[in-house]
Order: structure tokens, then C-alpha cells, then sequence
């Protein structure tokens, strides 16, 4: 069995997280987000949709907003992903409520996994994290190396 190969990529003191939730969850991430203002004001911050406008609101600093989860902000989000564009991602799901939309949730959760980014699905893990000294420090995530997996062969 081949050893898995990794990529070292450095992630800044600044990270780029997207905040995410759906609608059940909107008060506990922004009161999350209240809660952790100081700590989250050092970050670049993105998120879908409503999301992105009630963050903007309720903390007053600037927030990259994409589409409403439904219209294809999840996906917008792994693709930044993906890019390397995010380092962190903080969504509040409600494990309750069936959405829509959940293939693109499941979607989003799973680039997350792949790109090897820190994730909170809670508010306990999001606490951890957002307090952990790896936030406000730079940090090499090791991400693998996906060359075996281009390079297979394709049946026809």
C-alpha cells in the first residue's frame, strides 16, 4: 500500500473564515459571534447570504457576502475552499430540520474534510477553536496529496 503524500500550505495569523447557518441556527451563530467580536475582528470574515447581512449588522465590521445557501452560497463557499481561499469554516446546521438544500450542505461539509480546514458544526467546537492560540498564529495545515487520485486510470 503507497504512503499518502501531503502538501504543506501555510495558513496567516489573519485567517478568512465563512460563517454559516441555517435558519434555525442564525441566533446562536450570531450570538456566537457576539460572544467572540474581539477574536473574530482580526479575521477575514465571509458568509452566505442572510448570514453575511445579520453578521454585518449585528457586529459592525465587514463581511464578504455570497448567496443564500439555498441559491448556491454553500457551494460558492466550498469552491473558495477548495481555491484555497478560506481557512475555516464555522457552520451552525440544523441536524433536526431536512433542508432543501442538503446535497449542497453535504457538499460544503465535505470539501471542508478533503482540504484538511478547520470546521465547528457547533457552538462547543466553534469556542474551542475561535479560542485556541492557532487562531491568532500562523499554521501549516498538511493537506493531501491528491496526484495518485488526477492520475488514475479511467475505465472506458
Amino acid at each position: 500500500m503507497a504512503t499518502m503524500q501531503y502538501t504543506e500550505i501555510a495558513m496567516q495569523p489573519g485567517k478568512r473564515l465563512a460563517l454559516v447557518a441555517h435558519d434555525n441556527k442564525k441566533a446562536d451563530l450570531l450570538d456566537w459571534a457576539r460572544t467572540h467580536r474581539d477574536q473574530l475582528a482580526g479575521h477575514r470574515l465571509c458568509a452566505t447570504g442572510t448570514t453575511g447581512r445579520l453578521l454585518e449588522a449585528e457586529l459592525g465590521v465587514a463581511v464578504e457576502r455570497f448567496q443564500s445557501g439555498p441559491l448556491g452560497g454553500d457551494q460558492q463557499i466550498g469552491a473558495r475552499i477548495v481555491e484555497g481561499e478560506i481557512d475555516f469554516l464555522v457552520f451552525f446546521w440544523d441536524p433536526l430540520e431536512p433542508q432543501p438544500h442538503d446535497p449542497d450542505v453535504k457538499a460544503l461539509l465535505r470539501m471542508a474534510v478533503v482540504w484538511n480546514i478547520p470546521m465547528a458544526c457547533n457552538r462547543a467546537t466553534a469556542d474551542f477553536l475561535v479560542s485556541s492560540p492557532l487562531m491568532a498564529a500562523g499554521y501549516v495545515r498538511r493537506v493531501p496529496d491528491y496526484g495518485g487520485h488526477l492520475a488514475r486510470p479511467i475505465a472506458g
